[in-house]
């Protein structure tokens, strides 16, 4: 029998737990979105050629052949989205620049680009929510990926020359925090290793050396971004994911072990630690990186906060020494990404981060949501899958808190539904339903749940 009593009121469908950390003053309640999955505008005020409008137009490569042309229009209805953002009553709102708007190919402003964001940004400052600000999420020009992309090390410099820009023309106060890149590993690993993301490259050897000059991007820029902008945060966002062992034996442990390793290590390690971790190679045979001097010194500069995206676990075996095979249990609760509900996975990650890292700066929840099937009825979108998955989560940041780890603030994954990577229009994350034939944006029950929450914890 279920004794847990009914919800009294929306905001109960994805509350904290009573007494909760989440709900003392200062900690930052927000949405989060990413410029290449949203805009549009693809081909306006001389935005360049990305790799995902190349990998889009690439037959075979994101389902139905769709593309991020259109998305979610956001690039000429953003005074729209922010309201919505102002409806919601969150603190801050996390969102990406695309690389492609505002430069030219020689490394010139383009002027029309970067008034897009200081429009948005004035935006936000006028309603009172605080910018979080990623330089990087994954929609590289493609000129530069045609010189190698994240293969060449001169892309890592290129970056920087990106971030003082970036930071010269928009900061002064209208940024509370810089992030260099989100999610380098989807980067290294989808994009040269595994060639599910754009450019669509398949070598774990390119996967290692993409990340190295992903990281040395981050540490070329740091010192940049401080300089330029030096009353916000800097830092950078990790997809992380704690590994289970299927099985309670030395193989599985290992197997388990290996996965954060390939998944967590390798990103974190030479940002907290200055190294590789030592077990990757065991996993990827002769695929060391070309590192050359002073860049770990670089990599492993102090950061004023780290992100962590969070989604899922997974279940390991071991197939023999020095692998891995996922397990994939058919009882237990999916999202239609088929990745695995499992909220005690958020509290056993970061309480092992807090073991092991020494040095681990506040961390902030960048990402965390999921994917369902949504449909509009009636005027009404009800999720009931995701107001359960965001109470869930929230409760388990609330234990991880409880036990001592530093957080400072927790970004629902997406404020729109939007363009999915190479699963095209089909899988919805967004808090908002959004009709991609009409532009129509729906707040969906987790929305106006979430809206009621912040409006009660604000007093109201």
């Amino acid at each position: 029998m279920d004794l847990t009593p009914p919800p009294t009121s929306l905001a109960d469908l994805v509350a904290p737990p009573q007494g909760s950390p989440m709900r003392r003053p200062g900690f930052i309640f927000g949405a989060g979105t990413s410029s290449y999955q949203i805009e549009g505008a693809a081909h306006e005020d001389g935005r360049l050629e990305s790799i995902w409008d190349r990998f889009c137009a690439t037959p075979g490569k994101v389902l139905r052949g769709e593309n991020g042309d259109v998305a979610c229009d956001h690039y000429h209805r953003f005074e729209e989205d922010l309201d919505i953002l102002k409806r919601l009553g969150v603190d801050a709102y996390r969102f990406s620049i695309a690389w492609p708007r505002v430069m030219d190919a020689a490394g010139r402003p383009n002027a029309k680009g970067i008034d897009f964001y200081k429009r948005l940004l004035d935006g936000l400052a006028e309603r009172g929510i605080r910018a979080f600000v990623t330089l990087y999420h994954w929609d590289l020009p493609q000129h530069l990926e045609d010189r190698g992309g994240w293969l060449n090390r001169e892309t890592a410099y290129r970056f920087a020359d990106y971030a003082d820009l970036m930071s010269r023309e928009l900061g002064g106060g209208r940024v509370a925090a810089w992030t260099t890149h989100n999610e380098p590993w989807c980067s290294a690993y989808l994009g040269y290793g595994d060639g599910h993301h754009a450019p669509g490259l398949k070598s774990n050897r390119w996967a290692a050396q993409a990340m190295h000059h992903l990281l040395l991007g981050h540490g070329l820029a740091l010192p940049i971004l401080r300089a330029n902008d030096p009353a916000a945060l800097h830092g950078i966002v990790a997809n992380c994911a704690p590994g289970y062992a299927d099985t309670d034996t030395a193989e599985d442990r290992d197997a388990a072990s290996l996965f954060e390793t390939y998944q967590n290590r390798w990103v974190l390690d030479p940002l907290l630690k200055g190294e590789y971790p030592a077990d990757l190679w065991r996993l990827w045979k002769g695929c060391e990186p070309l590192v050359l001097p002073g860049d770990m010194d670089l990599i492993k500069q102090p950061i004023d906060y780290l992100g962590i995206n969070f989604y899922s676990r997974a279940v390991l075996r071991s197939k023999g020494p020095d692998t891995i095979d996922w397990v994939r249990h058919p009882e237990v609760e999916r999202t239609t990404m088929d990745w695995e509900v499992y909220p005690q996975g958020l509290q056993d990650l970061f309480e092992a981060f807090k073991r092991d890292y020494a040095n681990l700066p506040p961390l902030y929840i960048t990402e965390n949501g999921m994917s369902s099937d949504d449909q509009v009825s009636a005027g009404e979108v009800d999720d009931l899958q995701r107001q359960a998955y965001i109470k869930a989560h929230f409760a388990a940041c609330s234990r991880a808190m409880d036990n001592g780890v530093d957080v400072h603030g927790y970004f629902i994954w997406s404020l729109l539904d939007n363009f999915e990577w190479a699963f095209g229009y089909e899988r919805r994350f967004g808090l908002v339903h959004v009709d991609f034939e009409t532009q129509q944006r729906t707040l969906k029950r987790s929305a106006l749940a979430y809206a009621d929450f912040l409006r009660k914890r604000a007093g109201r």
